[in-house]
């Protein structure tokens, strides 16, 4: 898939999701499960939808035409992102160790590994829960967790509530809204301000980053 048909089906996430429940049914239920669960527990996969696929998804499982439970569609959507977010954290906790051993790297240094297990251990739960609505941070956050040795039973909990606030609240604005005839008519539209205010965060705090470099 090239970069111009995957801008495509975000763009029209309604329109694919449409033609994905009619020719696969509830087979759409492990499409879009397995989406999710690739996008929070790849780390090399942080460029496919999240926040706009779970409005899109909201939106089509209210549809009649689409065969989807709402409630069941919610629950396995909310399972594959916990899953997600768990594998990544192992992943990141299994080769963190390893491949962060220098004394003298600049990026693959230990002093780093340990610096991130002590923001983790400080700031990790509002990180691990907040970063669900950020894209590309919501697939580096967990993976650095691992890498950082945050404690498990505290990453769990926090994965645990962030997975559940991330698909209940998108998915539960999709259902909302994805039927009013104004977010119909211009669906693309609302996907690309999805898009825009998730990434606002980030953008933000890359701003003041660079600020404090320049006053410095």
């Amino acid at each position: 898939m090239g970069l111009r048909q995957l801008i495509d089906i975000v763009r029209h996430l309604d329109r694919y999701l449409d033609m994905v429940t009619q020719q696969y049914g509830t087979g759409t239920y492990a499409i879009l499960g397995s989406i999710i669960f690739i996008e929070t527990g790849f780390v090399v996969m942080p460029f496919l939808p999240g926040d706009s696929l779970l409005f899109a998804a909201g939106a089509i499982s209210m549809r009649d035409a689409s065969g989807l439970n709402p409630v069941v569609l919610g629950l396995i959507l909310t399972v594959c992102a916990i899953a997600g977010d768990t594998v990544n954290y192992h992943v990141g906790k299994a080769i963190g160790p390893r491949v962060m051993k220098s004394e003298t790297s600049k990026w693959l240094n230990k002093k780093h590994l340990e610096a991130t297990h002590k923001f983790f251990e400080k700031y990790g739960g509002k990180t691990i829960i907040l970063a669900r609505f950020v894209p590309i941070v919501r697939t580096f956050a967990p993976f650095v967790a691992g890498a950082g040795a945050m404690t498990y039973s505290r990453f769990i909990l926090y994965n645990i509530v962030g997975g559940v606030a991330w698909v209940a609240t998108m998915m539960g604005a999709g259902m909302i809204f994805g039927q009013m005839d104004v977010v119909k008519k211009n669906f693309e539209l609302v996907v690309i301000g999805i898009i825009v205010l998730s990434v606002m965060p980030m953008v933000f705090e890359a701003y003041k980053a660079r600020q404090a470099r320049t006053a410095s």
